[in-house]
C-alpha cells in the first residue's frame, strides 16, 4: 500500500512539475517599451521589428564583467544579420555598477571596445523593477516564461516579432552553443 502511494504522489508531483515549467505562448511583445540610453536619448523598442535581441544586464566591477568582451565581438559577428545587444547597468548586486552614465559609457568604451547600445542604468529586480525588467522576468506580462535575474550579466533572448524566448543565466557566456544556435535560427 505505501508502495503504491509513493507511486501515485510521485506521478502527481512530475505532472505538476511538468506543468509548471513549460513556456507558455507569447502575449505581447518588447515594442511597447521605450527606454533611455546612456547619452539620456529617447530609444524606442518598436525600432528594432524584425531584430533578435540580446538583452542583459551589466556591471563594470563584476566578476562577469569580460563578457563585454565575448557580447561586443557578437555583436560584430552578427549585426549585419538583423541581431542586436542592448546593455542594461545595473548596481543591485553588491553595488558593483556604482558609475553614472558618462563614468559607464567610458568604462565600456575604453576597457571593452563596446558599440553595441548602451541603455540607462535600471534595477531589475524588487519594487522598482523597470517595466521593461517586469515584463521580461513576470510570465504574466510576457506570456512565455517567469525568472528572476540572479546576477549581472543575465542575458534574455527576443525572437523577430518582439517576443520572449528564454533567458541564459549570467555565469554562461554570450558565446555559448544556445545563444549562437539561436542567433542563426538552427
Amino acid at each position: 500500500m505505501k508502495a503504491v502511494f509513493i507511486l501515485i504522489f510521485s506521478a502527481i508531483s512530475f505532472t505538476l512539475l511538468s506543468f509548471l515549467s513549460k513556456k507558455g505562448e507569447p502575449t505581447s511583445d518588447i515594442y511597447q517599451f521605450k527606454v533611455k540610453t546612456l547619452e539620456g536619448t529617447e530609444f524606442d523598442f518598436s525600432t528594432l521589428k524584425g531584430y533578435k535581441i540580446l538583452i542583459v544586464n551589466t556591471a563594470s566591477k563584476c566578476g562577469f564583467t569580460p563578457q563585454y568582451k565575448e557580447l561586443e565581438e557578437l555583436y560584430q559577428q552578427y549585426k549585419n544579420q538583423k541581431f542586436i545587444i542592448i546593455g542594461f547597468p545595473c548596481n543591485q548586486f553588491k553595488e558593483q555598477e556604482p558609475g553614472n552614465n558618462s563614468e559607464i559609457k567610458d568604462f565600456c568604451t575604453k576597457n571593452y571596445g563596446v558599440t553595441f547600445p548602451m541603455m540607462d542604468k535600471v534595477n531589475v529586480k524588487g519594487d522598482s523593477i523597470s517595466e521593461l525588467y517586469g515584463w521580461l522576468t513576470d510570465k504574466a506580462k510576457n506570456g512565455v516564461i517567469s525568472s528572476s535575474v540572479k546576477w549581472n550579466f543575465q542575458k534574455y533572448l527576443i525572437d523577430e516579432n518582439g517576443h520572449l524566448v528564454d533567458y541564459v543565466l549570467p555565469f554562461k557566456s554570450p558565446k555559448t552553443k544556445r545563444i549562437i544556435m539561436w542567433i542563426e535560427g538552427k
